[in-house]
């Protein structure tokens, strides 16, 4: 199969709904009130799009936006168990497929538009004191807006950034990724703010 702009991914279900235990007991989760934090977001590559020179070969893993398995997914008409994850080099916010990992080196690469952030824990002192005179410390975790270069792209490459780098970014745009069962964060390029230097 040869698609334009498309990634075809192959995928058996779009929402993880077991756990295994270390005993291998396996258990089925209800995941009608978290179905966003245990969807699917990555499946093996079945068609690439020919239009771009994306580097991503069959067989490669691709890590793709969590709406391309929501509400149904996107289906390819008459194939089951395959998805379509939308690409674009024109418009980031088109771009659909994140990263990639491949199948013969285990290198992982973000797509076009995308920088994949390792988060910082950040902690915030709330200090108070009583009318008693009591002082109690509470230790909060901050909202992100701070984060670790996780992967090198040829863009992130182009604004100088390097592997490791401290980079700000808008609040409330940090969506998560699991690559190999870590926990990254997602952000259009275009709205990295600054490195710390």
């Amino acid at each position: 199969m040869r698609t334009f702009d498309l990634f075809v991914i192959e995928l058996d279900k779009q929402i993880e709904d077991t756990v295994t235990t270390a005993g291998g007991l396996e258990l089925y989760v209800d995941n009608r009130f978290k179905e966003f934090d245990n969807r699917v977001n990555e499946g093996p590559v079945v068609a690439s799009p020919f239009k771009y020179e994306t580097g991503v070969e069959v067989g490669d893993t691709l890590y793709f936006h969590h709406l391309v398995v929501m509400n149904e997914g996107q289906p390819l008409t008459g194939e089951d168990k395959h998805f379509l994850v939308r690409y674009s080099e024109e418009s980031a916010l088109s771009n659909q497929a994140i990263a990639y990992k491949s199948k013969k080196t285990g290198e992982v690469k973000p797509l076009y538009g995308w920088a994949i952030l390792e988060e910082i824990k950040e902690e915030k002192e709330n200090i108070t004191e009583t009318k008693s005179g009591i002082v109690t410390v509470e230790l909060k975790e901050k909202k992100t807006s701070k984060a670790k270069l996780a992967f090198e792209s040829e863009e992130t490459k182009r604004m100088g950034l390097e592997l490791g780098d401290i980079i700000g970014f808008q609040k409330d745009i940090d969506y998560r990724l699991k690559i190999d069962g870590k926990e990254y964060i997602r952000i259009p390029e275009d709205r990295l703010l600054y490195v710390e230097v």
